[in-house]
């Protein structure tokens, strides 16, 4: 690896598997320091195990999105443990594949308590040390379904897309005080948790919609925010990073 994060200090959420797992092993293995969070404790403690075991620096701390005090603790553990945070990759999410009207009022609000609450929270907690430096970056995990709607995801649609705008918004705000904040929009992606629910004509299906004929890989995605949280984008803020093999270039 090249260490194109190197003396960075990150902070992923959902990073226990599918996309948050590729990104703490590549964004470990190009030097950053990372604090990750996740609600699956037994995958989040086995995949720090696994990276000690390869000398890369990973920590795993139970971390609910949607908590304040969650948040907190994990802010606190990595200033006191690597003296600070540089970098932000809101990566959890969840998705409840229901329209407007299958979809219940319990659906939609645990839905945009973790997609854009989450969120909201997490750049709350880390802007003040972000300040204080006077250089940040954030990265916050989007959809290309943030950007075009599609039938039977109202909630997941609509928090995705708020997270977009909020994005921006955080861009503006505190781009004066060196703080870059971008959003990032996968396709779809074929995580362990997509193999294990979707059948190989489903995944036929999803393929169909691509331009380049194929779902991507959870990989395909980390690059992308590693680019985003890189020096090589210090000049990239406010801005949408579509990594969807095409799907949002038309039908």
């Amino acid at each position: 690896m090249l260490g194109r994060l190197a003396n960075k200090i990150i902070i992923i959420t959902g990073g226990a598997s599918g996309i948050g797992e590729a990104c703490v092993k590549l964004f470990a293995a190009e030097g950053a320091k990372v604090v990750f969070g996740d609600v699956q404790h037994r995958r989040g403690e086995e995949l720090a195990a696994s990276l000690a075991k390869d000398g890369l620096k990973a920590d795993y701390l139970p971390l609910d999105v949607a908590s304040e005090d969650d948040w907190g603790m994990a802010v606190s553990h990595a200033v006191k443990t690597f003296g600070g945070v540089t970098s932000l990759l809101n990566n959890a999410g969840i998705s409840i594949p229901r329209g407007l009207e299958a979809g219940t009022r319990e659906d939609w609000d645990r839905t945009i308590a973790i997609n854009q609450t989450g969120v909201w929270l997490g750049m709350r907690a880390v802007v003040p040390h972000m300040v204080a430096a006077g250089e940040g970056s954030i990265v916050n995990v989007s959809s290309c379904y943030g950007i075009i709607g599609v039938p039977g995801f109202t909630a997941y649609s609509a928090s995705k897309a708020a997270v977009r705008l909020m994005s921006k918004q955080v861009a503006v705000e505190y781009g004066p005080k060196g703080i870059r904040c971008n959003s990032i929009h996968p396709g779809p992606t074929l995580t362990p948790l997509a193999q294990s629910m979707l059948k190989p004509e489903d995944i036929e299906r999803y393929e169909a919609t691509v331009p380049l004929r194929k779902m991507g890989t959870p990989d395909d995605i980390a690059y992308g925010a590693l680019y985003l949280f890189s020096d090589e984008a210090r000049w990239v803020t406010g801005t949408e990073l579509i990594v969807d093999g095409g799907r949002t270039a038309g039908r």
